[in-house]
């Protein structure tokens, strides 16, 4: 959630990773309810003032065609304390294996427990070789 809300700024290490989408950096996963979490928040007026609700709904519909989408047929809700956080952990888990990038690292504290990774962007851009 928070990769997409730095849409705000394009100089960013988030902005960077959201530009490597749909390349074979690494693949981004998507659910139906985190897409719907992601179109809701990208659409709210002044959140991200360049973008216009065409543009949203083509950003989002971009981010459907080259994402790997899964159905979530469990619940770990409430785990963390942000209930929109959850559903970034219940695809993770999903995902088998994933990471999150979040600058918000301490707001997924325990997710270690599910085998997945927390990075922020500077250092998920780090390993993925796209900054030194």
């Amino acid at each position: 959630m928070s990769l997409l809300l730095d849409l705000r700024s394009r100089r960013g290490c988030a902005f960077q990773l959201l530009n490597l989408i749909g390349t074979e950096c690494f693949d981004i996963h998507l659910s139906v309810p985190l897409v719907m979490e992601y179109r809701d928040v990208l659409s709210r007026e002044g959140q991200i003032s360049y973008l216009s609700l065409d543009d949203v709904d083509d950003l989002v519909d971009f981010y459907c065609q080259v994402g790997v989408k899964h159905e979530i047929f469990f619940l770990w809700r409430p785990f963390l304390l942000d209930p929109k956080d959850d559903l970034v952990l219940e695809l993770a888990v999903k995902a088998e294996g994933a990471s999150i990038i979040t600058y918000n690292t301490h707001d997924f504290h325990g997710v270690e427990q599910f085998g997945i990774q927390l990075f922020k962007p500077l250092d998920f851009l780090r390993l993925i070789g796209k900054l030194p």
